[in-house]
């Protein structure tokens, strides 16, 4: 049993969707989500076991919503999608094939999509063909994981184009940015394993687009809308990451022996590990909490809770963390401008900036 089994004790490892490989990209500096992800922990168990459930995951309402959406943007062999994709992208797509990859079976999903990828990459007619249900693999810190885009498609001006259907409403050609965010870095992860695969395949990866069409209900009826996502950045963070998982051995190096997060089930797999000695044994692991977490991470509540009790600067969101350069206390931020506190070596030019902010407020409130 290596270090990685050992940290998730002698459960089956945890398979990684794409909306936990994008969540990696969310918060690519936290060490806690990193070794816990390669180990393939069950997150969401643990928490649960913590007594701090998540509060995000979709209802059975917007569940419903969303199958009916992408039923109809796909409905008729796509021809509605293919309609959005002649007005975005200004091609004049004459005619368009249609494989629905699911038809054969789960069993020989992923297979059939790696032949399909590879005949339509050798291929150079004009016809435009819509990949419904592909089923595509990524390796995730020496884990398979299985991924299913919602549709690709090929030979829209010579390229693979990944298609990301969600039902979260455009309203006067504006979106939920935080929505847009979480779809680009979900698309993202599609990208990388349709470009992984064409490698594989000895084909130019870069044939695969890195705009990304995510199409949406306009306003407030389901009629469908599409636009062009740039996920460029997405996909460096991701494979920053990635690279950092497949290196965890140097996370491992500072863990103290013995140290794991198992949570020791009973033959019906009911956990029998006491929620503090697990919460001792994560908190040996720093996490780097942000506001964001709250709705990528399983973890959110365990870690939020932990940085209320020690104060950490990390609460107030990357942005003000990043800008206090090395400050990880909010005493020692409030110490640092009221003077109080010396600043040690390399906090002095944020110990002058909070001076100055703490004077100008009492100005202000004076």
């Amino acid at each position: 049993m290596n270090r990685l089994d050992e940290l998730r004790g002698p459960v089956p490892s945890r398979a990684h969707d794409a909306r936990a490989i994008a969540a990696l990209a969310a918060n690519p500096g936290c060490a806690r989500r990193a070794l816990m992800d390669a180990a393939g922990v069950d997150k969401d168990r643990t928490a649960r076991h913590l007594g701090f459930p998540a509060p995000f995951g979709q209802s059975q309402f917007a569940i419903t919503r969303g199958n009916v959406f992408e039923a109809l943007v796909k409905e008729n062999g796509c021809a509605e999608l293919l309609r959005l994709l002649r007005e975005l992208l200004g091609l004049p797509v004459a005619q368009v094939g249609y494989q629905d990859v699911e038809s054969v079976g789960s069993h020989l999903r992923h297979s059939h999509t790696r032949t399909l990828i590879d005949r339509a990459a050798r291929e150079n007619d004009d016809a435009a063909v819509f990949y419904d249900h592909p089923l595509f693999s990524l390796e995730i810190a020496g884990h398979t994981s299985y991924l299913e885009p919602d549709v690709v498609a090929f030979q829209l001006g010579g390229r693979f184009r990944i298609v990301e259907i969600k039902s979260f409403g455009v309203i006067d050609g504006q979106a939920e940015p935080e929505k847009v965010a979480a779809a680009a870095r979900q698309a993202a992860v599609y990208v990388l394993a349709l470009r992984t695969l064409l490698a594989d395949l000895g084909h130019d990866p870069e044939r695969v687009s890195h705009d990304v069409v995510l199409v949406c209900p306009e306003n407030f009826a389901n009629r469908p809308t599409a636009t062009l996502v740039d996920v460029r950045k997405q996909l460096a963070v991701l494979k920053r990451q990635l690279a950092r998982m497949t290196r965890v051995d140097r996370l491992l190096e500072g863990l103290p022996q013995g140290l794991t997060f198992d949570l020791a089930p009973d033959a019906d797999g009911v956990p029998t590990r006491s929620a503090e000695e697990l919460a001792g044994a994560l908190c040996q692991v720093p996490a780097r909490y942000a506001p964001d977490c709250l709705s990528t991470c399983d973890m959110c509540m365990f870690c939020r809770d932990e940085a209320r009790g020690c104060g950490s600067t990390d609460l107030l969101g990357r942005q003000v963390r990043d800008q206090l350069g090395g400050v990880s206390l909010m005493t020692e931020a409030l110490g640092l401008a009221e003077g109080t506190v010396e600043p040690a070596e390399g906090q002095e030019e944020v110990a002058r900036l909070l001076r100055l902010a703490d004077r100008l407020r009492e100005e202000c409130l004076n």
